[in-house]
């Protein structure tokens, strides 16, 4: 297995996003002194030239390539050039510059949109391009799964230790609150916010509340990309989750009670649901003796804490999603 010492190079691309805040908490936490991190000025990651380049001077060893451009259904269908645009541009320069500098490993980091939209549930490894996706995130899901494509074909022609994981649906501190980008979850946590401070009657949920989505701690999702990097070799992407889900409806139910208990909920089916389920088949990392560890009220609690304490610095930082 990989030996992974504290003193490694280790490149974070994507540090200041979700993701990527996540792993550095954590690769703080375990002590880690040779964290390298690079913000969107220093460097382009969609700029072959400019990755190479900075590839070549600091020499990372290891690499969580956790960047992108992301967001929910709005941004998704809204803004479908730069999905697949900037995403497939990301993972294409760090590989190849992680291949041509000789990184002794990387994590690439893909999301559950890449299952088909009537995948079998939950969703299996060997499920992947066995069906159309869901159209309100193809341009998303496809760059993906180039993802994945890529780091597979580097492993076959150059023997790169190069890995992928497949998250569920993440949320936690740093996570993108803004109504017109976010996720569902921290999107519940900021409209149930808002009409409590304005002593709304209700609040309005998009689509009909039956889809079923499965959450995970951005801080386990580190805690599994630490494990990942050290233990797992294999040429096949993993999925990494809790195995369980529930409702939209039940989710908006727990949101409420957190954030705004008795208010009342109104479901507006014009507006699309996306996949009916997505549910991962974590039982491949179970197997390697990762599991979870926070239960999704727990985390629910401490995102709108977090939430509360940064909104105000949120407001006039937050957009799209993070390069």
């Amino acid at each position: 297995m990989t030996q992974l010492r504290n003193d490694s190079r280790v490149f974070v691309a994507g540090h200041s996003g979700l993701v990527g805040s996540a792993v550095l908490r954590r690769l703080g936490a375990e002590g880690f002194t040779g964290v390298l991190t690079a913000t969107l000025e220093q460097l382009d990651l969609r700029d072959q030239a400019a990755v190479n380049y900075w590839f070549r001077a600091n020499r990372p060893e290891y690499v969580f390539l956790v960047a992108g451009t992301v967001g929910g259904i709005l941004a998704n269908s809204t803004r479908p050039a730069e999905f697949i645009y900037d995403n497939m541009m990301i993972h294409a320069t760090v590989v190849h510059a992680a291949h041509l500098f000789g990184v002794t490993k990387l994590l690439y980091l893909g999301s559950s949109c890449i299952y088909p939209r009537e995948c079998p549930q939950p969703m299996r490894e060997e499920h992947l391009l066995s069906g159309y996706l869901e159209p309100t995130n193809e341009s998303y899901a496809i760059a993906k799964i180039a993802g994945i494509k890529l780091c597979e074909a580097y492993r076959r022609q150059y023997g790169s230790n190069f890995i992928s994981a497949m998250p569920t649906n993440l949320y936690g501190p740093n996570d993108n609150f803004d109504l017109q980008s976010s996720h569902v979850l921290p999107a519940l946590i900021r409209k149930f916010n808002d009409a409590r401070e304005a002593r709304q009657p209700e609040v309005v949920i998009w689509g009909t509340g039956s889809p079923r989505r499965e959450f995970l701690h951005v801080d386990d999702l580190a805690d599994a990309c630490l494990f990942l990097m050290r233990k797992y070799e294999g040429d096949r992407h993993i999925n990494v989750g809790t195995g369980e889900d529930l409702s939209v409806r039940e989710l908006a139910e727990l949101v409420r009670d957190v954030v705004y208990p008795g208010v009342r909920l109104v479901f507006d089916s014009s507006k699309p649901d996306g996949m009916p389920r997505k549910l991962l088949d974590v039982s491949r990392l179970h197997e390697l003796g990762w599991r979870h560890r926070i239960g999704l009220r727990d985390g629910i609690e401490s995102s709108y804490h977090w939430y509360l304490e940064h909104r105000g610095e949120l407001s006039a930082a937050r957009g799209g999603g993070d390069a």
